[in-house]
């Protein structure tokens, strides 16, 4: 599933579209929600920003804001405006820069309508999402805050997203192993140094996995069709028996909530 990184790479790479015009918008087959509105009633429009708020992309528009959601394996490319779609391809927006298509095998994707996202639609989606990693809002004392009054363990807490959005699977193991914190261990047993080390890790990760045009283990490409690199530098995600990078002890596998979560039992406490 694209990660707050990838969404991000993707969000980077259609800054083009600031300024277009909505000239038609084409529906394949059903995905996860409706649009939620008429095809036309886009048409005409003007896209003023796009944005991001979590793993949701906000195409802005001077009415209304488009929610678009990656889904298990979408992906978002601006493609030549004569190339038929294909038996995945779902949603396009014809503009006067290009065409947008979503391209989405598993159909778990999403583009919704929303009024603004302050509209009932868009709050249903953003309304629980916590702060982004990138924002002031984002503080060792308000992680703290957080993690001190859940018991569950703390890469559950991460992955739940209202503390800080965007930790997904792959980037919750890797900041709780760069933070020497095991991911079964409750959230409220952190001591405040380990906070300030977890704070440290989330950024780091996921401001080094946007650099590197976030993970492709299966089906991310950016828009422009360029695979990213991060999986290849991961400490511990997907390295179960291999030896850990830092102390060479083997890499361990563990089911939790029904993701995989990969540790270190030597440098993760």
């Amino acid at each position: 599933m694209p990660e707050l990184p990838e969404v991000e790479v993707t969000r980077q790479s259609l800054q083009k579209l600031a300024g277009a015009q909505v000239q038609r918008v084409r529906l394949g087959a059903a995905l996860r929600w409706p649009l939620g509105v008429a095809p036309e009633h886009l048409v005409g429009r003007t896209i003023t920003e796009v944005a991001r708020r979590g793993k949701y992309l906000l195409l802005r528009l001077d009415e209304g804001v488009l929610l678009v959601h990656l889904g298990m394996s979408g992906r978002l490319a601006l493609v030549d405006a004569a190339l038929p779609p294909g038996k995945h391809d779902h949603v396009d927006v014809f503009t006067d820069v290009g065409l947008l298509r979503l391209h989405d095998p598993r159909r778990f994707g999403a583009v919704v309508w929303a009024a603004g996202e302050e509209a009932a639609e868009a709050r249903k989606l953003l309304g629980r999402l916590g702060v982004e990693p990138f924002s002031e809002a984002f503080t060792v004392a308000h992680l703290q805050q957080g993690v001190a009054a859940r018991r569950a363990p703390i890469k559950q807490v991460l992955l739940a997203g209202d503390i800080v959005v965007g930790v997904g699977n792959i980037y919750a193991s890797e900041a709780l192993f760069l933070a020497r914190i095991r991911p079964t261990r409750a959230a409220n047993t952190l001591k405040p140094r380990e906070v300030v080390r977890l704070h440290a890790a989330i950024v780091e990760v996921l401001a080094r996995a946007v650099r590197e045009g976030g993970s492709s283990l299966r089906d991310f490409q950016s828009p422009e069709g360029v695979n990213g690199h991060y999986q290849h530098e991961a400490h511990v995600y997907g390295r179960a028996g291999e030896p850990c990078r830092v102390c060479g002890q083997a890499v361990r596998m563990i089911r939790q909530g029904q993701r995989s979560s990969f540790y270190c039992l030597r440098c993760q406490k």
